[in-house]
């Protein structure tokens, strides 16, 4: 029971990397892949410490620094799109900035 679980975060979260390795094309689709990895260890945290009867304050703060850095994504994410009109990594230059 334990090994299959094991075994389903282990595809959740492998599924996000690969998600985000192959959607490099737009900042939006690299952030949701983000987050989905986010909620997978989030997940697999959670259990964890339910099963060896840990205090929970742990998966309050992953929690917070999570949305801290979904938020972080968001606006950068606005940012861009208020500068340069798209969110392509294709015609997004660094040296123009």
């Amino acid at each position: 029971m334990l090994t299959t679980l094991i075994y389903l975060f282990l595809f959740i979260f492998f599924m996000g990397v690969f998600s985000f390795i192959f959607s490099y094309k737009h900042l939006l689709n690299m952030l949701l892949s983000l987050e989905f990895i986010v909620l997978s260890l989030f997940i697999f945290l959670f259990f964890y410490l339910n099963f060896f009867n840990f205090e929970q304050y742990f998966s309050m703060y992953f929690l917070v620094f999570s949305v801290c850095e979904g938020v972080l994504g968001l606006s950068i994410l606005v940012s861009m799109i208020r500068s340069h009109g798209n969110d392509y990594f294709m015609n997004f230059s660094f040296l123009q900035c």
